[in-house]
């Protein structure tokens, strides 16, 4: 793997790739500093916030089916996959011709929302899965575990619509701000440990599901209004 890795780096190095040019500043702004654009900090706190509850859902629907005493639990990821590329999908298809970024990051909040508060609502035992999962073989979950696969639909547009809302006009900033992007996905790092820790204290991991309603009421107040403002005077 190291090996991969230093050959591609040697590539990008030695390859003839046109040097980047970014369009200058809206209405002439003249702004040093990227933590003046409160687009682009706030969609990098927005995207912490998504990464956290991605990493929540793909990372504990395994531990939450130990929990209830599901077998191979193992491959219960693969179904937040499945709904998160079947989101991908959707995206494609619809984005930008039927549906604009921002509904498309407003849907993604509502949707995951929804999806948490069917989780701790829902029952531990079989029904809606039966549904879903039984015509394609699939063994049945519990509607619980369910909703946290569901999940993985809710995150699936999040990463593509905040990017571009966060970097539009920021100019020659540009490169700055996507490095900020970057920075926020140490989101997935911190939100899974206070996940535990919470889950761990209270003794009741489906109800600790609720704490992603944080993040997505966060990614939420993004796509309604923040991702619109240019100084912080409007906030």
């Amino acid at each position: 793997m190291a090996l991969l890795l230093s050959s591609l780096i040697a590539l990008v190095k030695f390859s003839k790739l046109p040097e980047l040019e970014f369009e200058k500043d809206e209405a002439g702004e003249q702004k040093k500093s990227i933590f003046a654009f409160p687009r682009v900090v706030l969609g990098a706190a927005a995207l912490f916030f998504y990464v956290g509850i991605e990493v929540i859902a793909g990372d504990t629907i395994g531990l939450y089916g130990q929990h209830l005493g599901l077998v191979n639990v193992t491959s219960l990821t693969s179904y937040v996959m499945f709904f998160m590329v079947l989101g991908y999908a959707l995206g494609i298809a619809l984005i930008p011709k039927y549906l604009s970024q921002e509904r498309a990051l407003v849907g993604s909040a509502l949707f995951g929302i929804l999806f948490l508060f069917g989780v701790v609502a829902s029952s531990q035992s079989h029904g809606i899965s039966e549904i879903l999962w039984g015509w394609s073989g699939i063994r049945t979950l519990p509607n619980t575990v369910t909703f946290v696969a569901f999940l993985g639909f809710a995150n699936a547009l999040v990463w593509p619509t905040i990017w571009p809302l966060a970097l539009e006009g920021l100019g020659k900033h540009t490169a700055q701000g996507s490095a900020l992007l970057i920075m926020a996905i140490a989101g997935g790092a911190i939100i899974p440990l206070i996940f535990g820790k919470i889950s761990h204290v209270s003794g009741d991991m489906q109800s600790t599901y609720l704490m992603g309603i944080i993040c997505y009421l966060f990614i939420l107040l993004y796509a309604l209004r923040w991702h619109k403002i240019k100084s912080w005077d409007e906030l």
